[in-house]
């Protein structure tokens, strides 16, 4: 990852996790704001997808923006009823479309001027009013406790995810969820030991 300087980083950050619809999004998002993104892919929403935006709320505050469309109004509604405390945020259909080498005419957030998502994206979290604990976790936190670089640290990943409604992730993306979310070391310790809502495997 080629390394911004201070003044090309220099770029307000939003507190809540913003749901979008892919990649493309994500990375738009990026040349805006500093942000944490949960990625639908697509106009499908699965249980593990819910469940994430379930748990972001509680914790941090999410706002939604998906694309200015059928399917992404479908998305917003879907998110409402599953998760009704989420902030909805929206760009036009005309800020989402492409200014050229778009034949179909799709419409999307990956569309929209930087200029443009910054404004909205910084209004919406200003109607979230969450903020997220700094975590105490890091790389070397879970080696040490078997979730990366061992043999088993697949199936403790996947445990530990599965208490905590983080879905399955490698351990990169793992140790991302855990920071973006303010969990602490001792949550993990205590799902490991079967203190949140299990048993000791």
């Amino acid at each position: 990852m080629t390394k911004l300087s201070v003044q090309e980083n220099a770029l307000p950050t939003v507190r809540a996790m913003v749901v979008v619809e892919g990649w493309a999004d994500t990375q738009r998002l990026a040349l805006a704001v500093n942000c944490d993104t949960i990625e639908t892919g697509g106009s499908a929403l699965g249980k593990e997808t819910i469940e994430r935006i379930r748990l972001a709320a509680e914790r941090r505050g999410v706002i939604v923006l998906t694309d200015p469309d059928f399917n992404g109004n479908r998305l917003r509604q879907l998110i409402l009823a599953a998760v009704p405390t989420v902030v909805m945020a929206s760009i036009s259909r005309d800020q989402g479309r492409a200014e050229r080498d778009n034949p179909h005419q799709s419409l999307g957030v990956e569309h929209a001027s930087p200029n443009d998502l910054r404004s909205i994206l910084l209004e919406a979290d200003q109607r979230v009013g969450q903020a997220v604990p700094p975590s105490d976790i890091d790389q070397a936190f879970l080696l040490t406790n078997g979730l990366v670089g061992s043999g088993q640290a697949k199936e403790r990943r996947q445990l530990v995810g599965d208490r905590l409604s983080l879905g399955y992730a490698n351990g990169k993306q793992f140790l991302k969820r855990l920071r973006a979310l303010g969990f602490q070391q001792n949550d993990i310790l205590q799902v490991l030991k079967g203190g949140q809502d299990g048993q000791d495997n």
